[in-house]
């Protein structure tokens, strides 16, 4: 079985709860913790879902807003199969359909024995 994780992005959320609306009033903030990044670059990580991030801008998050990574990044599973080999011995052969043309039908093989 394979799974697809993906993740909720919580920055949005998490800046509202601390009363900080604007991107901007991030950089400075990020700034003070030795994060130097301009505000478009902020306002893409606010915005977006970040597909990598920077420990060290994590950890100035956390420490920004007192919370831990699991308030910033909510992981959950997008879709799981069941990955396996189809193989042409499942069922029986099958009469052509009445619109098919030229279509060969699936041999059965009978071993001396069996008719």
């Amino acid at each position: 079985m394979t799974k697809t994780v993906a993740y909720h992005w919580h920055l949005r959320k998490v800046m509202n709860e601390h009363g900080m609306q604007s991107t901007t009033d991030l950089v400075p903030l990020l700034a003070d913790r030795g994060v130097v990044m301009t505000s478009t670059q902020v306002y893409r990580i606010v915005t977006g879902q970040p597909e990598r991030l920077n420990m060290a801008f994590l950890s100035a998050l956390c420490d920004i807003f007192a919370c831990t990574p699991a308030d910033l990044i909510e992981p959950y599973v997008a879709s799981s199969s069941q990955r396996g080999r189809k193989t042409g011995t499942a069922g029986a052969a099958k009469p052509p359909a009445s619109g098919s043309k030229n279509r060969p039908t699936r041999a059965t093989i009978h071993g001396a024995d069996e008719s």
